[in-house]
């Protein structure tokens, strides 16, 4: 090779994606590198979308045209050429909510081998017959429980939740179960039409008739005159039982707060059909080793593995059935056991051997997912691949680290090349090369301040990242947030306390959280920290105070009704999940729940950061103000790009349409009318400091501020908005390209600006996750202002620097799943530091020897 084209390095020339910089780097082959920077200087638009992109465009070159239209396709990315450029796998960060039909087994495919081992080897009942594959799924026809559709959840009506106060006639309105307001008194009118007494007390009329009333599938259609003057001329009304209401709205309705009123009238638990194991009976049969399908997949994989391993040790198989009904030590079974045993112990040594096949994805944690896909690819047993990931430690205690990084050195030792964007910097330090981008977000960034060995980075005074990597920041004086760590302790004003908590793996848990404070909860991935703070803390806390529950755009909060608290919490928070607490005290101290989550702003690109915190209803009236909005006679809602009079014709306010390609795949372009500014011609023509309305739009937020600063309501956001870090966004950013971090932030931006009246409990779970360390100041700047106001601010985290500098620490273990569960030690943190017992110890101790 030439000096040109070096052996064993990617080399990029001019990428100009996003916010690069028409950049040039050489990144090394058959080694771990690092891409780091601050959160949006360019990092992952360098690995993922120029370097994976290309990689994967070059592969699909390959597929035949018919063939490459039943494949997703990415982007062809802005780069002039890349050379030395293997085949490319990424394992990105899931945005958005798994299926509640997805499982672990379903995500690492390991659910198709073991229902593969029941049908082929499996001990049936005599004379049964063999079942296929799909029998033993509950995402296929053939095996779903016909009652749950696979589900394994019920929800059931019975006449004491559709009736509630059985003194009451039917006209005085006992059916609780049926709609209010005029349906109600028809379906009253249809009932007394029918000939059924409305006037006396239900609990007087026969069995027979009550269960008609509210069971029956019947719609009878009868001429109804009206016994009201509201309701006026003769109808034919249709009779709709109580319990065909119930359901027909929570399967149909598109409103939340319907949905939520009529499941006041289901009880919901486990399918009585299939005792919530959501298959038919025929599957549940067939036996290995004594356990059922459905036993199998809830069994810890720990466990799992223990049951597979006498059959994968098996000399002498047999090559057939061993009787006419078991084939459990049969070749088939041998070979089926051990590829199950084989990929299983990838994920014991991921420190994943609590999970289960059957436990549900969308409850688990974002460290867990990316380890359980990480896995997957290590059995796949690629050579000669560039992996690249998002964020491997992302959700990960420090402890669940050590057991990545040596997957991340097996699949280099394997002969693959690992890229990594990564912002904990313990990771990075093991890597073989680093590659940093900045030196700020957005506008400023888009460099490449360094490529090379990670000690080497000392050398490079312009990176943000060198003396987090190198140094601890607070020994190097360069944390805004140093003076605030070295504060004096805040003391508790008074505790919130729950005792005898059973959710999950918490059982009978007793645990006290100070108000007044920063408290910091930790412990290793599964030992239920999340259960405790998000699920049990919130909704014991929600179901008593104001929740204004930060989620998506589409969903806003709904206040709850003030009340002391009960004696005993049993409250339904799942499909047939319920949580328990035995008792509550202190609730009387907080005013108001905030909980600031992950989840998307919005579910579609129509959603984006200005519409989301209100600046942009501030943007739009000052546009409508103009002398030249007056004389055309427009409004504020002229300016919305949602409205019709406003918006593109083409796009309808997409900004984009789509393109058909005969044998090709479909394709999305910039609307050929407004060029992606989703405004119509004459929309544009007002301008306000000779800017148009979409011209703002595709601002950044620090742009932004300068623009609008004499536009008090949107700068009050746009300040807290760069105050959290977001300074490099553009206001008009679609929701769909905003990572959980990014919308956590902007959640926490909105919450910042608004006026707050007596005691906040805010929730927080992982708001570090995809910031880099100089992010993570700002944000823990902007939590401990919440605090010294006078509220509290309780945190999930993995970031041990984070708990050191909170007031009090709550930490969990020992292990994950059935091994968790358990406060392991709880006090500040240098208490928590010295506890033996804690596998957090260690490392807070170290966190706190940096300070």
């Amino acid at each position: 090779m030439t000096a040109e084209h070096p052996v064993g390095f990617v080399r990029v020339r001019g990428a100009r994606e996003n916010n690069l910089a028409n950049i040039d780097v050489d990144v090394p082959r058959d080694s771990i590198v690092a891409f780091t920077g601050v959160s949006g200087s360019g990092k992952s638009s360098l690995a993922f979308g120029t370097i994976f992109a290309e990689a994967q465009r070059r592969f699909l070159e390959s597929v035949a045209p018919y063939a490459r239209r039943l494949i997703q396709q990415g982007h062809t990315p802005k780069v002039e050429e890349i050379t030395g450029l293997p085949p490319a796998v990424a394992l990105q960060q899931r945005r958005g909510a798994p299926s509640s039909r997805s499982t672990v087994g379903t995500l690492t495919t390991l659910s198709n081998s073991l229902r593969m081992l029941l049908s082929r080897a499996g001990t049936y009942p005599v004379g049964a017959k063999r079942l296929e594959s799909d029998a033993f799924s509950t995402n296929t026809a053939e095996g779903a429980c016909a009652e749950c559709h696979g589900l394994g959840v019920a929800h059931t009506v019975s006449e004491e939740l559709l009736v509630p106060d059985p003194s009451l006639s039917i006209r005085d309105g006992a059916v609780a179960g049926w709609p209010g307001a005029w349906q109600g008194k028809s379906l009253r009118d249809i009932t007394a039409t029918l000939g059924y007494d409305v006037d006396i007390p239900w609990r007087e009329l026969p069995r027979q008739t009550r269960d008609w009333i509210l069971f029956t599938v019947e719609q009878p259609v009868v001429h109804v005159i009206p016994q009201s003057d509201r309701i006026g001329k003769p109808y034919n009304g249709k009779f709709v039982s109580a319990k065909r209401h119930v359901l027909t709205t929570l399967a149909e309705s598109k409103s939340q707060t319907m949905r939520e009123k009529v499941l006041r009238f289901m009880r919901t638990g486990p399918c009585p059909v299939c005792d919530g194991t959501g298959l038919k009976a025929e599957a549940l049969t067939v036996t290995f080793a004594g356990q059922s399908i459905a036993g199998l997949n809830a069994v810890p994989m720990a466990d799992l593995a223990g049951i597979l391993r006498p059959t994968a040790e098996l000399d002498d198989a047999g090559p057939a059935w061993s009787s006419a009904d078991s084939g459990e030590t049969t070749e088939v079974a041998v070979t089926l056991a051990r590829d199950l045993l084989e990929r299983i112990e990838v994920l014991l040594e991921l420190g994943l051997g609590y999970l289960s096949l059957g436990r549900p994805t969308p409850t688990l944690s974002p460290g867990e997912m990316q380890r359980l896909r990480i896995a997957t690819q290590l059995r796949s047993g690629l050579f000669g691949v560039i992996y690249v990931l998002d964020e491997p430690s992302a959700g990960l205690h420090p402890a669940d680290a050590e057991p990545l990084l040596a997957v991340l050195e097996e699949l280099k030792s394997s002969g693959n090349s690992v890229f990594v964007v990564e912002h904990n910097m313990d990771i990075v330090r093991r890597a073989d090369w680093v590659v940093d981008v900045g030196p700020h977000a957005g506008e400023g960034g888009g460099e490449v301040l360094f490529s090379g060995p990670v000690a080497d980075l000392e050398q490079t005074p312009a990176s943000i990242t060198r003396p987090y990597l190198l140094h601890h920041p607070r020994q190097q004086g360069l944390s805004d947030s140093s003076q605030a760590t070295a504060m004096p302790v805040r003391k508790p004003a008074t505790w919130l306390r729950l005792s005898g908590i059973t959710r999950h793996n918490l059982r009978s848990l007793d645990a006290q959280f100070p108000l007044g404070v920063l408290t910091v909860v930790t412990g290793v991935s599964g030992s239920g920290k999340s259960t405790l703070v998000s699920q049990v803390l919130a909704n014991v806390a929600g179901a008593h105070v104001r929740n204004d529950s930060l989620q998506a755009e589409a969903e806003p909060s709904s206040p709850g009704t003030a009340a002391p608290a009960p004696a005993i919490a049993d409250v339904e928070i799942a499909s047939g999940d319920r949580m328990t607490v035995q008792d509550i005290t202190g609730l009387d101290s907080i005013d108001r729940l905030v909980r600031v989550d992950q989840k998307p702003i919005g579910r579609t690109p129509r959603s984006n950061l200005a519409t989301y915190t209100g600046l942009f209803d501030a943007v739009r009236k000052v546009f409508a103000a103009t002398d030249a909005a007056r004389a055309r006679g427009f409004g504020a809602g002229r300016f919305s790009f949602n409205v019709p009079a406003g918006h593109c014709e083409t796009c309808q306010g997409e900004g984009f349409v789509a393109v058909e390609l005969l044998f090709l795949p479909g394709s999305y372009g910039p609307c050929p009318t407004c060029h992606g500014s989703r405004y119509n011609p004459e929309t544009l023509e007002v301008l306000y400091n000779d800017r148009n309305i979409a011209d703002v739009l595709s601002m950044t937020v620090d742009a932004a501020i300068g623009f609008l600063s004499d536009v008090p309501a949107a700068a009050r956001s746009l300040h807290t908005l760069r105050d959290v870090g977001l300074g490099y966004l553009r206001l008009g950013q679609p929701a769909t390209e905003l990572s959980g971090g990014e919308a956590q932030r902007i959640k926490l931006a909105t919450e910042l600006q608004r006026a707050r009246r007596g005691h906040t409990l805010y929730l927080l779970d992982e708001p570090t996750t995809g910031l880099h360390p100089a992010d993570v100041e700002l944000l823990m700047k902007q939590l401990n202002r919440l605090v010294d106001a006078g509220n509290t601010v309780v945190l999930v985290e993995h970031d041990l620097g984070v708990a050191a500098g909170a007031d009090w620490v709550i930490d969990l273990g020992p292990a994950g799943g059935d091994d968790g569960g358990r406060i392991m030690s709880t006090g500040t943190p240098e208490i928590v530091a010295a506890d033996q017992d804690s596998k957090t110890a260690p490392y807070l101790s170290r966190e706190l020897a940096a300070k």
